[in-house]
């Protein structure tokens, strides 16, 4: 969907409900009475004339406070307080002229109900709007195709971002670096495209490109301004991802002394009140989820047995944790009992990158097994590692000491928190992620974390783990 037919549509729309309101709240007032009566009653066609007025303010100054000015990963509580603002401003106004100019049909309290219905009605349709846009951005509709200039850390920063959002509607077609790199197979399934001083030539063949995320180290700033005016020559959006010492923007905390502005890094690690208020959901969440949980084990446990006799029910693994400690890992057993002496022989039918090993149909897995791991079942067993402390019910998935030992430097700040039972991963593909896909939302996730993260996540994982979108 063009971005300026969005426009348009929320102006058209936005005008529609300013006067919805108003008529609203002249029903109110006059039918209603809320709040206060009044045996005196002034037509509704005495008011059209403020009406109008009113509406005419309302478009002047949404213009101007920029409310129609759509800005991608804007809180919604922003968005609200842009037009809350806005509209307050528009019935100040209205009740200043009104003090010196009176009407004969009048009511200060019919404009305060305007205020909180436009408010309302406006807040609804930014709502409807979001979830209209996410649903077609997840379906690749309406996106902006984006390319990222760099491949260190600020701009693997911006990869994990647009991975872990789809909601911002851009799809990422690839990224250019300085030409020196060794590893020129991509980040994920985001390509590489070649080197920097290949730009024009991308740009080229590329006339449909939208956006330009030019993430360099900040000694490169000539060569930042030359990549920006040639995106102003090929009439392509560029936004500039400030390098900050190669930091997320989330570590760095600015503040003003005395007139002097500085800026100082904070540690990324949750701090000792958010990590209390984290395991204190997890020990609530799982408390309540073990009933169910001990009763749909009983009857796996049962089923495991009837199906492979010859094997444990459980089946337990080293992990490795935060920080890198050890932890051994439980899951109901879902292959046979030789299944880790057989992986050698199938490393050929890998379908994973990167240092996981998975196989879509795995040969290994028993009947009852490739029931519970499509609904991921076999992890039940993981309440206990979260009620020990040993992982969280969200984060980042488990490694083996195996998978770690391949780990890039980059990879190893998944480590930063415990592993979890679900996570960004699980909501965004599961086992169709790659493994760098996998590592850029478990970042992202560790520089964004917040205890509404985690209770969003845990919410989103039901209807996942009942459509088996991914596992496998």
């Amino acid at each position: 969907m063009n971005r300026n037919i969005v426009r348009l549509w929320t102006i058209i729309t936005d005008v529609v409900l300013i006067n919805l309101a108003f008529a609203f709240a002249y029903v109110v007032r006059y039918d209603y009475q809320w709040l206060f009566s009044t045996t005196f009653r002034a037509p509704y066609s005495s008011y059209l004339g403020q009406q109008l007025l009113l509406t005419f303010l309302l478009i002047i100054i949404f213009a101007q406070n920029k409310v129609w000015i759509r800005r991608r990963g804007e809180a919604l509580l922003d968005e609200i307080f842009r037009v809350s603002y806005a509209t307050a401003t528009g019935i100040a106004l209205m009740m200043a002229f009104t003090f010196f100019y009176r009407p004969l049909s009048f009511s200060r309290l019919l404009l305060v109900w305007a205020l909180l219905f436009i408010v309302l009605f406006i807040t609804a349709s930014r709502i409807l709007r979001r979830l209209i846009l996410r649903m077609r951005y997840r379906r690749d509709q309406g996106v902006d195709r984006a390319l990222i200039v760099g491949s260190g850390e600020a701009g693997r920063s911006v990869m994990r971002t647009l991975l872990a959002r789809p909601d911002l509607g851009y799809r990422v077609i690839g990224y250019l670096d300085d030409g020196n790199s060794e590893n020129h197979i991509g980040v994920g399934r985001i390509p590489h495209l070649g080197a920097i001083h290949e730009l024009d030539r991308i740009l080229c063949e590329n006339p449909d490109l939208h956006t330009v995320f030019v993430a360099l180290p900040a000694e490169q700033h000539a060569e930042m301004s030359r990549i920006v005016q040639l995106c102003q020559t090929h009439e392509i959006h560029s936004q500039v991802v400030p390098d900050l010492f190669q930091m997320s923007l989330h570590r760095v905390e600015f503040s003003n002394m005395a007139g002097l502005p500085v800026f100082s890094v904070r540690d990324v690690g949750m701090s000792p009140t958010a990590q209390l208020l984290k395991r204190g959901l997890d020990i609530l969440v799982v408390l309540f989820l073990t009933p169910l949980a001990l009763l749909i084990g009983a009857a796996i446990a049962v089923a495991i047995k009837l199906d492979s006799p010859e094997g444990p029910v459980l089946y337990a693994a080293e992990r490795v944790g935060k920080n890198g400690k050890p932890f051994r890992m439980h899951k109901f057993r879902s292959m046979v009992v030789d299944a880790d002496e057989q992986r050698e022989a199938l490393e050929v039918y890998n379908e994973a990158s990167g240092p996981i090993f998975k196989i879509r149909n795995d040969p290994r897995l028993t009947r009852v097994g490739r029931i519970i791991r499509r609904l991921s079942l076999d992890e039940l067993p993981q309440f206990w590692n979260v009620l020990k402390g040993d992982m969280s019910l969200v984060g980042p998935r488990p490694p083996l000491p195996s998978e770690v030992v391949h780990y890039q430097p980059w990879h190893q700040r998944r480590l930063e928190v415990k592993g979890g039972l679900t996570g960004l991963w699980q909501m965004s593909g599961r086992s169709d992620l790659t493994f760098d896909e996998q590592c850029l939302l478990d970042i992202y996730y560790i520089e964004n974390w917040s205890l509404a993260l985690d209770i969003r996540l845990i919410l989103q994982t039901l209807p996942y783990l009942l459509l088996a979108r991914g596992a496998y």
